[in-house]
């Protein structure tokens, strides 16, 4: 071991940017790839009237949300085999629910005097979606964005245990070494990140709504 923190940070700063970057890309494509399903889908349901329908495609993101994180990625690694695509289809897929609750709710919540207008101006369907209704949804969405990336960002930690790489690789490497360096370095970039994004995002997000 390093005799200082420091000389650890030198020694290793080339692996430790790798396991970052990797573990931007995981978190960040898994996030993207949710994005473009579940808020679509979110919108789309708003205009089906079948509740049983509905109900079944919340149960079914619902039902990823419940599998234990480790026991989701580990499902897919006779699939895809050991690295990031297994982490990547695990971490989407745990993305889906709070992207699509959001996006529903935010939708939900513009009124029907508001609907009613937009089409006595005279906009169709697709300006009444585009230029009221997810205008004022978008807050909705961007919140659910937002806790979902950071929820992502903690849970691709865990994806170092099929070999996806990211900073729980440090924390494997800390582990299996007895070093507390490596696990204190992933454990706090992994922190730091996520604070990041968040506040990156919140700043984003005002300056859009307001």
């Amino acid at each position: 071991m390093e005799n200082s923190y420091v000389d650890f940070l030198q020694a290793r700063a080339n692996t430790i940017i790798t396991y970052f970057l990797e573990h931007i890309f995981i978190s960040f494509i898994s996030v993207i790839i949710g994005a473009m399903i579940a808020i679509p889908v979110g919108i789309l349901l708003t205009r089906i009237t079948s509740d049983t329908f509905k109900n079944s495609i919340f149960n079914i993101a619902n039902i990823f949300q419940t599998i234990p994180t480790i026991a989701l990625l580990a499902l897919f690694v006779p699939l895809l085999g050991i690295g990031m695509p297994p982490a990547i289809v695990a971490l989407f897929l745990f993305s889906l629910l709070p992207l699509l609750r959001n996006t529903y709710a935010g939708m939900q919540s513009v009124s029907e005097d508001i609907k009613e207008s937009a089409k006595g101006m005279g906009y169709n369907s697709f300006q009444q979606l585009w230029k009221i209704e997810f205008k004022i949804a978008f807050p909705y969405i961007m919140s659910g964005l937002r806790m979902t990336t950071v929820y992502v960002i903690s849970w691709t930690t865990i994806a170092a245990v099929i070999g996806a790489g990211g900073l729980g690789g440090l924390v494997m490497s800390g582990l299996s070494m007895n070093d507390a360096y490596y696990i204190f370095t992933g454990t706090i970039l992994a922190v730091i990140l996520a604070l990041i994004v968040d506040f990156i995002m919140s700043k984003v997000e005002k300056k859009i709504i307001y």
